[in-house]
């Protein structure tokens, strides 16, 4: 998990990316990607009405929903966020997720809001307990980490209703040294649970995130397995499992089969290929077949792009969407 920085934006005016006619722009990363042909950016209509969604052979929108964040069109959108969410709806996503939407302003709070209703877009993940993420927190059994976290829980729940939110990123912490491995999953359990009964009534959900060594040595929640015992513990519809891939195939692999066996504990996913954590086609992942197989079990969940871009500029901007494109389920 990353809260990604914004960068001073090129200073491109809006027009600059409603202009922009198609991802033959970056004519050698489609040709490399393979695609059948380039799909065009869509113009406003005549009457700047509400913005086109694209067309190509493969339908109006992408099949999955996938979920970009602020900064990752930065080059094609401008500087603010209702720009970077109209670019985002203009190329045929229907979700956003913003890490960092608690420590955002009311002001930003409520534009972003009204920016994704008007382009009837869904708001995916923002995180919880930025707090007690990167340090032993929950795992200790500590009454004042315990009471922090649900106090997390609790002042969550008025920026979720600002946003349209449901779902919450959860990181329980590190591993807590000369604690044993049962009594660090039972004190997580009953933190959760403890979050989970101030979130029931409001029919909010933590999704709880494991998290590679590679990257986030000492973390305690790591395995899908693991997860699993863990969300049957606090048997709570507001405590449940946010599938990492890119972390899950830096853990443990088998993506498919441990998709499967979690699949009802799953209501979010995301996804970055492995290794270097950028879009699909770029590591190891075979995302085509990854999405063909959530597809078929009906996957209707945010698949959130938490990954950086591969390339640098508008190409690279064209390269993520191209990559998309390419294995979204059809």
């Amino acid at each position: 998990m990353k809260v990604y920085g914004r960068e001073k934006p090129d200073m491109s005016s809006p027009l600059d990316r409603r202009a922009f006619v198609s991802l033959s722009a970056a004519g050698v990363a489609g040709t490399a990607m393979g695609m059948q042909q380039p799909f065009e950016l869509p113009a406003r209509h005549p009457q700047g009405q509400e913005p086109l969604r694209p067309k190509d052979q493969h339908g109006e929108t992408f099949t999955l929903d996938y979920a970009p964040h602020f900064g990752m069109f930065r080059h094609h959108a401008g500087g603010d966020h209702v720009s970077e969410i109209e670019f985002m709806a203009d190329v045929g996503f229907r979700s956003i997720e913003d890490n960092g939407m608690r420590g955002r302003s009311l002001e930003d709070q409520k534009k972003i809001a009204k920016a994704l209703e008007r382009h009837d877009m869904r708001m995916g993940v923002f995180v919880m307990n930025m707090d007690g993420a990167w340090r032993p927190s929950l795992t200790t059994g500590s009454p004042d980490e315990r009471e922090r976290f649900v106090d997390n829980a609790r002042e969550s729940i008025e920026v979720a209703k600002r946003v349209n939110a449901k779902w919450m990123t959860v990181v329980p912490g590190k591993v807590a040294d000369g604690i044993p491995e049962a009594v660090q999953t039972a004190n997580v359990v009953e933190a959760l649970r403890q979050a989970a009964d101030v979130l029931e009534p409001h029919e909010l959900v933590m999704v709880c995130e494991p998290l590679n060594w590679r990257d986030h040595h000492g973390l305690f929640l790591r395995y899908t397995p693991q997860s699993i015992a863990i969300m049957d513990a606090v048997d709570s519809p507001s405590c449940k499992i946010l599938q990492d891939l890119y972390h899950q195939q830096a853990s443990e692999g088998n993506l498919i089969d441990h998709m499967d066996a979690a699949w009802d504990h799953i209501p979010y996913f995301q996804v970055g290929d492995n290794p270097g954590r950028r879009e699909p086609g770029t590591g190891e992942i075979n995302y085509a077949n990854v999405f063909k197989h959530m597809h078929e079990k009906g996957c209707d969940a945010i698949i959130g792009m938490e990954h950086g871009n591969s390339r640098k500029g508008k190409e690279g901007e064209v390269a993520v969407i191209e990559a998309y494109r390419k294995v979204d389920p059809h």
